[in-house]
């Protein structure tokens, strides 16, 4: 087969149903872009899981005079005593999956409040005394937690037991359900690009037909007549593709290093480096290329009548 017959009908199929090439290159390089960025969302969990569970605490708050006062439930028989605090902590030194226990008083809760809500009403109304004195547990599996969590709450002088976990939960889930509906969105748009392409290569079938009946009876194989129809076909969704792979690089760019700059704005949180998104751009090349080839040859099998 000539190489030079091939490329020749590539650009003729290519130049003359542009309008329907154009959308084929558009639809596919959206739907393998929002292929690559569910992947890399689904990275971008996975990193602030790992990131963020290791440094989850388990908070154990105790009763102060003021939950007994106003009628807090757990704390009914008053503020917890010192020597409730020691055996607390003595049960929580003797457990396997505790690591360490940090003890933070009234004080110290106050001023950390203060840190965090600044000169709100809220804070301008709360004081000292009104703040609960707690045990923070560092665990050495964060997976465990809820072994900690059981065997305190509820306990004479504990007001609660709180994990910390449950507000990340909370958050990664928010991003899966994000991570699913973009995937839902890329199969739309690759249903879109498939019908799109299987329509591109009727219409250019249809249009060279005359041709592909001269090249049959002349006696060139099947392959040889389909083969600058698959190519041209591959070659649309290989610049879709590249097309993909630029709109991933300028999200990781302009998202977390530069225009909206989220790695310096948001420095808690563990972003996704270029090694993720340089490992997605192969797979991408790769689809945009064997989709579209695909496509054409099972439509050029029920279509191509030559």
């Amino acid at each position: 087969m000539r190489a030079q017959f091939v490329l020749s009908e590539i650009g003729v199929g290519l130049r003359r149903n542009l309008t329907m090439t154009f959308a084929v290159i558009v639809s596919v390089a959206l739907s393998l872009a929002l292929f690559g960025g569910a992947l890399l969302m689904r990275n971008q969990v996975s990193e602030m899981k790992s990131f963020w569970y290791d440094k989850v605490n388990i908070s154990i708050y105790f009763c102060n005079k003021n939950d007994a006062e106003t009628g807090v439930p757990q704390c009914a028989k008053g503020a917890v005593t010192a020597e409730q605090k020691q055996q607390v902590k003595a049960d929580l030194e003797k457990m396997d999956v505790v690591e360490s226990v940090f003890y933070e008083d009234a004080d110290q809760a106050f001023k950390h409040y203060k840190e965090q809500f600044g000169d709100t009403a809220m804070a301008n109304v709360i004081t000292p005394d009104q703040m609960q004195e707690s045990y923070r547990v560092k665990l050495k599996d964060p997976q465990k937690y809820k072994v900690v969590a059981t065997a305190f709450q509820g306990r004479a002088g504990v007001q609660s037991v709180e994990d910390q976990r449950s507000i990340l939960d909370q958050l990664f889930e928010l991003m899966n359900g994000m991570n699913v509906a973009a995937l839902f969105l890329m199969g739309l748009m690759l249903v879109i690009a498939l019908m799109l392409i299987v329509n591109t290569v009727r219409v250019s079938a249809f249009s060279r037909r005359r041709e592909t009946g001269i090249m049959r009876l002349v006696g060139a194989s099947s392959f040889y007549i389909q083969a600058p129809f698959i190519m041209e076909a591959a070659v649309a969704g290989l610049i879709g593709g590249v097309l993909a792979c630029v709109l991933l690089v300028l999200g990781r760019y302009f998202l977390i290093d530069h225009g909206l700059a989220l790695a310096d704005k948001m420095e808690l949180v563990q972003f996704i480096g270029w090694d993720a998104v340089i490992t997605k751009l192969p797979l991408v090349l790769a689809i945009s290329l064997l989709m579209p080839a695909l496509a054409a040859f099972f439509a050029l099998r029920k279509y191509l009548k030559v």
